[in-house]
């Protein structure tokens, strides 16, 4: 920079004004020069940021995507054989005392409703977020959008079951079954509570109208669960295959 100041007061000092302005021109040429080269530098490394963070993103939600599709293969398994359980239990209304085997006490008895647990945190905290705008993919942000409100329909209609459950299903159940029937057989130091207990009463339980209604509201509700369950599937498996489409 020393140097230029003295050639420019020399140019001065010697009355070439001509190539001072020349001079200067040129000077001025190079410093929009370096400073384009500067933002370009500048704009270049925000990029490569944004690409840093647009890869972690999408990492983090092809993580919980492949794990919410895990859950639901297994639920597409579980929910017909709940189903076929609450219609096999409506079969036995009407049936004598001697024909409800152990079997069909089990069956009958039968509120286990597994635990669901699909993944939306990274999802949530991206649409939430500016670094939604990050994502160029215009299609993939419209699915991504989309995706919470699913998983939102899915887990009311999961708690919708459980209320049949525990607020309608195990008051009937307890009013009529007896938890002695669940103590083991083989050990002797139950028998007296088995011979002397409440005895459970399952042609009353099955005559019950709330205990029908609730099996059957149940019945209806796991089957809409079961078709939920396949458009979440189906949009979970559309949306890994347009995450790969970017990571690759």
């Amino acid at each position: 920079m020393k140097i230029f100041r003295k050639l420019r007061r020399n140019l001065i000092a010697l009355g070439k004004f001509k190539s001072y302005v020349i001079y200067a021109l040129g000077e001025i040429v190079l410093i929009v020069i370096g400073i384009s080269i500067a933002w370009k530098i500048n704009d270049l490394n925000d990029i490569r940021k944004n690409n840093i963070v647009e890869h972690k993103i999408y990492n983090n939600l092809n993580e919980e995507l492949n794990t919410n599709l895990h859950i639901l293969r297994g639920l597409l398994d579980e929910y017909p054989d709940t189903i076929t359980c609450l219609e096999n239990t409506l079969k036995y209304v009407g049936k004598a005392p001697s024909e409800i085997t152990e079997g069909a006490k089990d069956t009958i008895i039968n509120i286990f409703d597994k635990e669901v647990n699909l993944q939306d945190s990274s999802i949530n905290s991206l649409v939430n977020t500016t670094k939604f705008e990050l994502l160029d993919n215009a299609e993939l942000k419209d699915l991504i959008v989309m995706y919470p409100n699913k998983i939102e329909g899915f887990k009311k209609q999961n708690a919708k079951i459980k209320t049949i459950i525990a607020n309608r299903l195990k008051p009937v159940l307890e009013k009529h079954i007896s938890l002695v029937d669940m103590l083991p057989k083989e050990n002797e130091k139950y028998n007296h509570i088995k011979e002397f207990g409440s005895k459970s009463d399952y042609s009353a339980l099955l005559q019950n109208k709330e205990y029908q209604n609730s099996i059957i509201d149940r019945l209806l509700q796991t089957q809409i669960q079961l078709n939920n369950a396949k458009i979440l599937r189906g949009k979970t498996k559309i949306l890994i295959t347009k995450l790969k489409e970017e990571l690759d």
